[in-house]
């Protein structure tokens, strides 16, 4: 849960949860009502934690993985260009996914692409980069991040509230997926941000599908 990793934060920092509710701009006692009582933290007051305190890992405080703070993380793969335009992985334009990789089509060419060598991401699979645009996703996916992705070759199965990047005639969308309701023709897409509300996707609107499995944010 958020809130307890939150509290688990403030204890490690040593400070009083006053002193923690009064530099995120939250109101005197509501992080210890909203937590005695199993509620929700709003997405503007996760930024400001993350704002506020830079050192915390948002993939910790988002879903629990890792190291609390960024400095007990191992170090994010460095991007590097490499010489040949056939080697590393491809960094492709988000409205590219869907005819990629292609060779004598009108798709998105290998020879289109910048490559860059990311042994850990390679190692886990990924085919191509792309870069995340917009704020629909964060604080977990920001404007600008980097994300490596996985293919989805034939789409058997849906894992319900995994994160997908989906190629649809209305453009690239970086959601999780969750099922909708009784409708078996529909994905229900879910962003991060609560601004965004979800919303029914037909499953025959999926022109491709991959999976993340790593992610750069460039500071």
């Amino acid at each position: 849960m958020i809130l307890e990793r939150i509290k688990d934060f403030i204890d490690t920092k040593g400070i009083s949860v006053s002193a923690f509710e009064r530099s995120i701009g939250m109101s005197n006692a509501s992080f210890g009502k909203s937590l005695k009582n199993g509620g929700a933290i709003g997405t503007d007051k996760l930024e400001n934690i993350l704002n506020t305190y830079p050192e915390i890992n948002p993939n910790w405080l988002i879903t629990g993985n890792g190291s609390m703070l960024k400095s007990d993380e191992q170090p994010l793969p460095e991007l590097k260009k490499t010489n040949s335009r056939h080697k590393g992985l491809p960094l492709i334009p988000m409205e590219a996914i869907a005819g990629f990789p292609a060779i004598d089509n009108d798709g998105v060419s290998f020879d289109d692409c910048q490559h860059y060598s990311i042994p850990e991401f390679e190692a886990k699979g990924a085919n191509f980069l792309i870069r995340v645009s917009g704020d629909s996703m964060m604080p977990l996916y920001c404007n600008g991040d980097i994300i490596a992705c996985r293919k989805i070759a034939e789409i058997h199965f849906f894992q319900w509230g995994g994160v997908y990047v989906l190629d649809t005639s209305q453009g690239v969308l970086v959601k999780y997926i969750e099922e909708c309701g009784k409708n078996d023709d529909c994905i229900l897409c879910v962003s991060e941000n609560s601004r965004y509300k979800p919303f029914p996707l037909p499953k025959s609107d999926i022109r491709s599908l991959s999976t993340i499995v790593g992610l750069l944010r460039l500071v």
